[in-house]
This record gives structure tokens, C-alpha cells and sequence, in this order.
């Protein structure tokens, strides 16, 4: 086990908020710092997954991620005006890994966080250098700190890679997205819905209380959407969509509801080198199509703290922790792109492709999540 080590966590996000955790009660100092405190930092909602629900019961939070979201039982693809594609039955997918939850970001950031994590928000880290088996670190009120690990986990624009893995830059994966957050059920569904049109398409996703998670993605140049009028425009790019669509979109509260931003890439991992690791977005983020990006983030977390209490070296723990999470985030970002590619598709292809094929397909894609980490 590493003992008596100082370790450092930049990003109070899914991935760092995890970690902090998993860390909890080892034999070493561990600070967090997350620059943003805003109360609407944390976006709209997401699916906590069963192989994510598993890493967070032997966090101590599956239970208050389950309380505060809605359990999913099913998965289905429509095409825009409702025609069911595909049907997916999440809890024979799954078996006994978990219970598949859609949540606000703010309750599941609310579910990992302590008071000692807290301690750390509107502070960051603006310079990190390496020396021998040292790490320096400056942060952004002046001070400094020197650490035996650092840990990267601050997201797609992470400012930790650039002194882990050079200048690797995200990718525009030529997609816009709008995610909100909606007092309303609409249908009355339990489960997740993708309804596809020709370029674009838009999820509804239970986020527990009578909340629903949307996120409508389009097919086009990346753009700067002004806050105001936003809701108004965004009605006008699903106008042709299935009743459910609508009825979310009208019970969005107010412009400043719906989040704009490009969706994003990474074109190859990047675990980190020397006593610098990253973890979650920072290392690999990939297409959203599978949904798997803040669970990579916590099995992440969960597997690094982990090789830290198996390993009698930092060195050797991070040499184990990416060797034993390359494979798995290489097939989830294999899967992702393929999902993107299929959605991608003429409708008259992928529509067919999805009532033939698609449960299969995702049986296929899900089947070797349910295996531990």
C-alpha cells in the first residue's frame, strides 16, 4: 500500500468528487481544489449505470444516488414522430449489477461530496511541474504546495493534461447539443427515449422527482447560441417531433435552463506520466451516444484508489491502474463512435438497422460492462 503520501485532486466534478471518496480513510493526505463555484456548474442530468451504481455501493453513495433520481427500466429509440425502433429492456441486459438511474448532475454531485471536499471549491491549480518523485504545484490565490501525486481529474480542457500528455486537444465531433432540465414526465415514460430525426435527435431521460433530463442534438457548424430567445429556437428545430418532445420543450422554465455546447472529443487517451495522473473526461472523454462518460469517471476513481492500496509504490499503482482501464474505456469509446456512426445514417438505413438488429446490438456493446472492473 502507498502510505503517507500527500495527494493532490484538481476538479471537483464526477471524477474528482469520486476519488475523493475512494480515498477516504487511506493512509495519506488528500486536498481537493475545483475552481468554479457556481450553483449551475454542475449542467442538467445524466444515467447512472449499473456498472456505475456498482462502483458507487462500495463508495457509500449508491443508496442516496438511487433516493434522489428515478430508476430506469427500459431503453427505447423512436423515430421523430414516435414509431417505436427498438425496446430495450434494461433489466435483462443487466442482471444483478444494479439498477440503471437518471439523475440530476446536481444530486449526484450533492450524493459525493463532504465537507472536507467542499473546503477545496473556488481554488485551482494554475501551474503543475515535476521533479525527481516530487510534484509543485501553484494555485491560483498565490500559494503552493508540493505533492507526491497529482491527479488530473478537471475535465475535457483539463489544464492538468498539458503537463501530463503535451498538447492534446479536443475534437469537434460535429454535433451541437442543447441539455435542459424540465418539471415535467412527459408520456409518463420509465424509461430512457431517443427520438431520431434525419440530422438531429432528442433524448428524454427520468431524473427522479417529477424531473425530466432532455438533450436535443443537431448535425451542424459549431455555433454560440445566445441565452436569450434560446428555448424559443430551440422549439423551432424539433417543430416536427412526437407530442412528448413538445410537451418537454414547452415546460422548460426559461432560457437560462437550457445549456448549449459542442459536443466534444478526445482522439486518444491519456493516462498522464511521471507522478501525474489523469482520470475521467481529463483522460478520455469520448461521444456521449453510450451514456458511459460519467460512469468511466467514477469506475476510474474506484480502480485508482484501488491500485493505491494494492501497490507499494506510486509508480507501480499508476502503471496498474492504466493498464487495467485501458481496454475497457478502448471498447467503450470504440462502441460510442459506432453508436454515433449508426444515428449518423440515412433514416431509412439506420431505422431498419435498429428494428432488426438493435437490441442485439446493445446487448453486444452493454454485456462486457456487467463485468467488474
Amino acid at each position: 500500500m502507498v502510505a503517507n503520501a500527500r495527494i493532490l485532486i484538481v476538479g471537483g466534478g464526477i471524477a474528482g468528487l469520486s476519488l475523493h471518496r475512494a480515498l477516504r480513510d487511506g493512509p495519506w493526505r488528500v486536498d481537493l481544489v475545483e475552481r468554479d463555484t457556481r450553483p449551475d456548474r454542475v449542467g442538467a442530468g445524466l444515467a447512472v449505470q449499473p456498472n456505475a451504481m456498482r462502483a458507487l455501493r462500495g463508495l457509500g453513495a449508491a443508496t442516496a444516488v438511487e433516493r434522489a433520481g428515478a430508476v430506469i427500466h427500459r431503453l427505447q429509440y423512436r423515430d421523430q414522430l414516435g414509431a417505436l425502433l427498438c425496446d430495450v429492456d434494461l433489466d435483462d441486459l443487466w442482471g444483478n449489477v444494479g439498477p440503471f438511474v437518471g439523475i440530476t448532475r446536481a444530486a449526484l454531485h450533492e450524493a459525493l461530496v463532504s465537507e472536507s471536499a467542499r473546503s477545496g471549491m473556488g481554488r485551482s491549480a494554475s501551474s503543475v511541474r515535476q521533479h525527481g518523485e516530487r510534484v509543485s504545484v501553484t494555485f491560483d490565490d498565490g500559494t503552493t504546495g508540493t505533492y507526491d501525486l497529482v491527479v488530473g481529474a478537471d475535465g475535457i480542457h483539463s489544464s492538468v493534461r498539458g503537463s501530463a500528455a503535451g498538447r492534446l486537444r479536443p475534437a469537434y465531433a460535429g454535433q451541437m447539443v442543447w441539455r435542459s432540465l424540465a418539471p415535467v414526465c412527459p408520456g409518463g415514460p420509465d424509461g430512457v427515449q431517443f427520438w431520431l430525426g434525419c440530422d438531429r435527435f432528442f433524448g428524454l431521460c427520468p431524473a427522479g422527482d417529477g424531473i425530466t433530463y432532455g438533450f436535443g442534438n443537431i448535425a451542424r457548424p459549431r455555433l454560440r447560441d445566445p441565452v436569450a430567445g434560446r428555448k424559443r429556437r430551440l422549439i423551432e428545430q424539433f417543430t416536427g417531433f412526437g407530442a412528448p418532445v413538445l410537451e418537454y420543450l414547452a415546460a422548460i422554465e426559461c432560457d437560462g435552463d437550457i445549456h448549449c455546447a459542442p459536443v466534444e472529443w478526445l482522439p486518444e487517451s491519456a493516462w498522464g506520466n511521471g507522478r501525474v495522473v489523469l482520470i475521467g473526461d481529463a483522460a478520455h472523454a469520448t461521444s456521449p451516444m453510450l451514456g458511459q462518460g460519467g460512469c468511466m469517471a467514477i469506475e476510474d476513481a474506484c480502480v485508482l484508489a484501488d491500485e493505491l492500496r494494492r501497490c507499494g509504490d506510486i509508480p507501480a499503482a499508476l502503471a496498474r491502474f492504466a493498464e487495467r482501464r485501458q481496454p475497457r474505456v478502448s471498447w467503450v469509446r470504440e462502441q460510442s463512435r459506432a453508436l454515433a456512426e449508426l444515428v449518423r445514417r440515412p433514416a431509412a438505413i439506420r431505422d431498419r438497422s435498429l428494428r432488426e438488429r438493435g437490441a442485439a446490438a446493445f446487448y453486444h456493446r452493454f454485456r462486457p460492462l456487467a463485468d467488474a472492473p
